[in-house]
């Protein structure tokens, strides 16, 4: 699938690139040998913000794949994509 959305597509690579800053800033932490609750804090934002990605992202994928023009018209394919989906939710949580 691709992002049909530019401003979609545009907010997500946003996130991505905040959400590789809070990584590199967590590298660091460990390697200044910063406190385990400040290092674990962030891992805790850090998570977060993957799973918002992630959920805007479906969001996007849903809307584009099952609802708008290029979603199946047979009723066989569509309910896979919603299995799809469903696994792809389910190896997120």
């Amino acid at each position: 699938m691709k992002l049909q959305n530019p401003e979609a597509k545009k907010n997500l690579v946003t996130r991505l690139r905040r959400i590789e800053g809070q990584l590199r800033g967590v590298q660091a932490m460990v390697e200044n040998e910063r406190d385990c609750k400040e290092i674990m804090q962030q891992l805790s934002s850090i998570r977060s913000a993957i799973q918002g990605a992630s959920m805007d992202f479906l969001q996007e994928y849903a809307t584009n794949c099952l609802v708008e023009n290029s979603a199946p018209k047979d009723t066989v394919q569509r309910e896979q994509m919603v299995k799809d989906i469903i696994t792809l939710i389910g190896k997120s949580a």
